[in-house]
C-alpha cells in the first residue's frame, strides 16, 4: 500500500457509532489505522474491515492519540471525511487531440477545465480512463482490490497511433494493460472517440475487434463521434461528421454487431445515439441495446426514453380538466423525437398545448447539438419575447449536477427572471416528462 500522503480530515461523526463512543471528533485527522497509513478510500475501507482497529489520531490541538476500537468486521466505524475518494484525484497528462475540455469558451468556469484521469472515480463514478497515467503498482492495486468494472479511453488498439493521438509515449500499452485486468478477473467497458480521418475506417475495425476478443470479460465498446466546438484556435484540425459520413459509421458497425451476435450472443459494440441522429435513419429498438451498458455515454439513451415514455403512456389514467401551456427547451438533436411523442401525448390530452423550442449553440458553437450541452445565455437570448406557456421544461442533465447552474454559470434563478417564467428541471425519463408536460 501507498504510504498516506497526509491524515486525513474527519468532516463528521456518525451518532451511536464507535467512533463517537471514542469521543473521536470533526476536525479530528486520522493517521493511520493498524499501523498504515491511509492514500484514499479504498485503503480506509480494506483497513476497517478488522475487527479491532488501532487508530492514530491528530487533535485539533495537536496532540496524538492512540485509540483502540473494537467492532464487528462489517461494521463502519463512523467516520465522514471531505470527499468520497478521500485524496486528490489524478490530473490527465495527456494531450489528446480531441480533448473537450481544451474546446471550452473562455470565461467557464474553473472546475470545467480539471481534467482527471483516475481510475479510482472510474470505479467509484463510472468515468473513463485512459491508463496512461498509471504505473504497473497501480495496475496491481486495481486487482488487489477488485475495482470492476472499470471504464477505459481507447480509441484505438494500434500504438503508434494511440501514442500521436493522446500526445503521451505511454499510450501504447493499451492491449496489454486490458489483458492484464480481465486476465485477473477485473470487467472493463471501452470508448472510441471516433475522429473523422484518424482513427476510423480500417482503423475502427481493428479496435473493435481487438476489444472483442477480451469478450466476455470485456462487456462493451461503445463509438462515440468526436465533440467539436468553435474555439479549437489552439487544437489539431478536425472534421465533423455529417450525414454521408454517419451512415458510413452506422453501417459498418452494424455489420460487426451482427458477427458479434452470432458467435457471442451479444452486439459488444454500440454507437452513441448522435451518430443516427445526425445520419437522419430510424433509431435502434429499445433490446438493440441489451442491458444498457453504456447508458451514461449516450448510447441508447433515446431508446430507453421512447420505451420509458411509451410504457407509462399506456399506463396514464390522468385526465386534464383544464387547458395547460408549456414550453420544452432540448436540444437540436433530440427535437424530433420528442415532437413524435409529445404528439402521443395530445392524442390522448387534447387540452395540453406544448411548443418545443431547439437552441441553436451559439456558446459552444453550432456542431455541438446534444441537449446536456445548451446553456443558460443561449436559452434567454433565443426565447426572450416568446410566448413560453405556464412555464418552460428542460431536462435535469443541463444543470450542474449538484446545483442549478448551466455550463456558462448562468442560474437557473437568472433564466427565470430573464424571461418571466418558472422553470422546471425534468429527470431524463419518460414518466418524469410525462408527468411535467401534465403539470403533475
Amino acid at each position: 500500500m501507498k504510504e498516506s500522503i497526509s491524515p486525513k480530515l474527519i468532516t463528521e461523526i456518525l451518532p451511536g457509532s464507535a467512533a463517537e463512543e471514542a469521543e473521536i471528533e470533526p476536525g479530528d485527522k486520522i493517521i493511520s489505522i493498524n499501523g498504515v497509513g491511509i492514500s484514499d478510500v479504498f485503503d480506509y475501507r480494506y483497513l476497517i474491515s478488522d475487527e479491532v482497529l488501532n487508530i492514530e489520531i491528530e487533535k485539533a490541538s495537536g496532540e496524538i492519540w492512540e485509540i483502540e476500537i473494537e467492532k464487528d468486521s462489517c461494521e463502519d466505524p463512523g467516520f465522514i471525511f471531505e470527499t468520497s475518494l478521500m485524496d486528490t484525484p489524478n490530473t490527465c497528462k495527456n494531450k489528446c487531440v480531441f480533448c473537450f475540455m481544451d474546446q471550452l469558451a473562455p470565461g467557464t468556469r474553473k472546475t470545467l477545465h480539471f481534467k482527471d484521469d483516475d481510475y479510482r472515480l472510474s470505479f467509484i463514478e463510472g468515468n473513463y480512463v485512459t491508463l496512461t497515467n498509471i504505473d504497473d503498482e497501480e495496475l496491481e492495486r486495481i486487482v488487489f482490490f477488485k475495482l470492476s468494472p472499470i471504464n477505459i479511453s481507447v480509441h484505438t488498439t494500434n500504438p503508434e497511433l494511440r501514442i500521436k493521438m493522446m500526445n503521451n509515449p505511454k499510450a501504447g500499452q493499451i492491449i496489454k494493460q486490458i489483458r492484464k485486468l480481465v486476465c485477473e478477473g477485473i470487467t472493463v467497458n471501452c470508448q472510441i472517440v471516433l475522429c473523422k480521418g484518424i482513427n476510423d475506417g480500417a482503423e475502427l475495425e481493428r479496435t473493435i475487434k481487438d476489444l472483442a476478443s477480451f469478450h466476455p470479460m470485456l462487456k462493451s465498446i461503445s463509438v462515440v463521434p468526436v465533440g467539436l466546438t468553435k474555439y479549437r484556435e489552439d487544437c489539431a484540425k478536425l472534421e465533423g461528421f455529417d450525414k454521408k459520413s454517419c451512415i458510413e459509421v452506422i453501417n459498418q458497425i452494424r455489420h460487426l454487431q451482427e458477427k458479434f451476435l452470432e458467435v457471442h450472443n451479444s452486439r459488444i459494440v454500440y454507437l452513441a445515439d448522435e451518430f443516427y441522429l445526425k445520419a437522419g435513419v430510424k433509431m435502434p429498438a429499445y433490446n438493440h441495446y441489451e442491458d444498457f451498458p453504456q447508458i451514461e455515454n449516450g448510447v441508447g439513451m433515446a431508446a430507453l426514453f421512447k420505451n420509458e415514455f411509451n410504457n407509462y403512456l399506456k399506463r396514464l389514467k390522468y385526465i386534464m380538466n383544464k387547458n395547460r401551456k408549456v414550453s420544452v427547451v432540448t436540444g437540436k438533436a433530440a427535437k424530433e423525437i420528442l415532437q413524435v411523442l409529445v404528439s402521443k401525448l395530445i392524442t390522448k390530452e387534447p387540452n395540453l398545448d406544448v411548443h418545443i423550442y431547439s437552441i441553436e449553440n451559439n456558446f459552444f458553437g453550432p456542431e455541438i447539438t446534444v441537449a446536456g450541452l445548451v446553456t443558460g445565455s443561449d436559452i434567454i437570448d433565443q426565447l426572450k419575447g416568446k410566448i413560453l406557456g405556464e412555464e418552460i421544461l428542460i431536462p435535469q442533465i443541463m444543470l450542474k449536477h449538484d446545483q442549478d447552474i448551466f455550463l456558462d454559470d448562468v442560474l437557473l434563478s437568472e433564466v427565470e427572471r430573464a424571461l418571466n417564467v418558472k422553470v422546471r428541471k425534468v429527470s431524463n425519463d419518460g414518466k418524469s416528462f410525462i408527468n411535467a408536460l401534465l403539470g403533475i
